[in-house]
């Protein structure tokens, strides 16, 4: 099982900060998100392949380097995922984007899949999972799942903050999926949430309760 990538990059601390605080209002929480997000997609896809092409410059030709050719999807879990989607994409503007849909049923709190909508070549891509919080990984796990059915290249998760719960479960059941995220919490609490966390996410980004 990879070792998870936290992100300590000072950008993004700085930022994480105030996403967390409760003050932050709903604009500035969509715009902190997706900017985080955009952060993290350039380390999480360090690891591209690159080829060499022949070019002219204004002062002559040169051998320089571009992507291998090797097609990438993001899928964000509804809703909260959604909130980096765009930050990703200001990288990789190519990449297609499908969604999977999972509501937490409170009781036993387990992820309930409604929606899951693939790009229809995902079996040629390399897919990086957003969503912003990795809790109890019941929701990325059931995610991970169903796009392990479509026999993709690879799978990357990418998250904001962690519980150790959540990676704990993950790794577990996706040994093969690196994890990437800016903070590693403390814990969950009694109701799932982690701790100190930044309370629901998906609320915060679309001004809900």
């Amino acid at each position: 099982m990879p070792k998870p990538f936290i992100m300590d990059h000072p950008l993004i601390q700085h930022k994480l900060t105030w996403l967390r605080d409760a003050n932050t209002g709903s604009k500035e929480f969509r715009e902190l998100t997706s900017e985080i997000a955009t952060l993290m997609c350039y380390e999480a896809t360090r690891d591209l392949p690159l080829q060499d092409i022949q070019i002219t410059t204004p002062m002559g030709p040169a051998t320089t380097k571009v992507l291998a050719g090797r097609k990438l999807a993001f899928v964000p879990i509804l809703r909260a995922g959604l909130g980096m989607v765009e930050g990703a994409l200001v990288l990789i503007p190519a990449a297609r984007v499908g969604h999977i849909g999972l509501s937490r049923d409170p009781d036993p709190p387990l992820p309930v899949e409604y929606y899951c909508k693939l790009p229809a070549d995902i079996s040629e891509r390399d897919v990086i999972v957003l969503d912003p919080m990795l809790a109890t990984g019941g929701s990325a796990i059931d995610a991970i799942t169903q796009i392990k059915q479509r026999h993709p290249h690879s799978i990357k998760f990418m998250c904001i903050i962690a519980a150790p719960e959540g990676l704990e479960a993950l790794g577990q059941a996706h040994p093969d999926v690196q994890v990437y995220c800016a903070a590693l919490d403390e814990r969950l609490d009694e109701n799932k949430y982690i701790i100190p966390g930044l309370g629901d996410a998906g609320d915060r980004i679309f001004g809900t309760k």
